[in-house]
């Protein structure tokens, strides 16, 4: 970094170091305010988080818009919680374990496993608890979309990375995903997001078709990996870890291609199940469904 940018993290960590002071409850209601800040703030965000709603959920436009409401300050929420990383994790007494007995299986894995989560919940608390679910020097790693900003970017990559997780760029990760899977890391990736049409599967998502990227299935079928669909919800002032029975790559019948638009359909099922289950804490003012199939007429 340049002497300006590294002055500029000096003082985005002073800052979260005074934010950190809020503690959970102070930080949420803080998260709030900007959720609503955003709400009234920008809105086309807010018209197109209604419409989405609307059409995949099949609400009413009142009920929409309370949902997409409670949707903002979630998502405000889970910005500011990234600064508590360090303060979260698998001993938390804020934490409570949906399936002890599917925890545990997980723990207990000697296997590759590729975790599916979502821009949903507390996505980024997530990351504290799955850089402690294993001991090193077995991998613990998050495929994530990195900041052009380097200092913004070496920031919030000290915030996630403070419980063990590493954290890669999604651009060339495919290399160091192989290898930390080979060595039966955990890899997470967030499979909710849109992406270009060369790098989709284009599967149904909520009612529509979606363009779901390919990478992380395909990084399973190579490495016969598990692929296990994880969140964190939030309850009350508490959070849920959910968690899905896993699909095995290993099992899986047919040609490559076959086994990858399978394993991508499993993910992104499961992740519709779980917006289904509490569609308030997902991230509706994204664009999903912006990419369309290419007609081959």
């Amino acid at each position: 970094m340049t002497i300006l940018e590294r002055l500029r993290f000096h003082m985005l960590c002073g800052t979260g170091h005074v934010l950190r002071l809020l503690g959970f409850p102070g930080t949420a209601l803080l998260g709030n305010a900007i959720g609503r800040i955003i709400w009234y703030c920008v809105p086309s965000r807010r018209r197109l988080a209604e419409a989405n709603i609307m059409r995949h959920l099949n609400m009413n436009r009142a009920d929409a818009e309370r949902t997409a409401k409670a949707s903002f300050c979630h998502t405000g929420r889970a910005f500011m919680e990234i600064l508590l990383t360090g303060r979260f994790g698998m001993n938390s007494p804020r934490l409570r374990i949906e399936s002890p007995e599917l925890m545990q299986k997980l723990r207990e894995c000697q296997r590759p496993i590729v975790a599916a989560t979502a821009h949903f919940g507390s996505w980024e608390l997530l990351a504290s608890m799955l850089g402690q679910l294993y001991a090193p020097p077995r991998p613990r790693m998050v495929v994530v979309r990195r900041y052009h900003d380097p200092a913004v970017q070496e920031f919030i990559a000290s915030c996630r990375e403070a419980t063990g997780a590493d954290m890669i760029g999604h651009r060339n990760a495919a290399m160091s995903v192989i290898r930390a899977l080979h060595k039966k890391g955990i890899v997470a990736f967030l499979v909710d997001h849109n992406t270009s049409s060369s790098e989709a599967e284009f599967l149904p998502f909520l009612g529509e078709v979606a363009a779901v990227n390919m990478g992380p299935a395909l990084l399973a079928v190579r490495t016969k990996a598990l692929v296990w669909p994880v969140v964190l919800i939030r309850e009350g002032s508490g959070y849920v870890f959910r968690l899905k029975e896993p699909l095995d790559t290993a099992s899986l019948e047919g040609t490559r291609e076959e086994q990858i638009k399978t394993a991508a359909a499993f993910y992104t099922k499961a992740i519709e199940d779980f917006i289904r289950e509490n569609p308030e804490q997902w991230f509706w003012m994204h664009d999903r469904w912006k990419t369309k199939k290419r007609s081959n007429i």
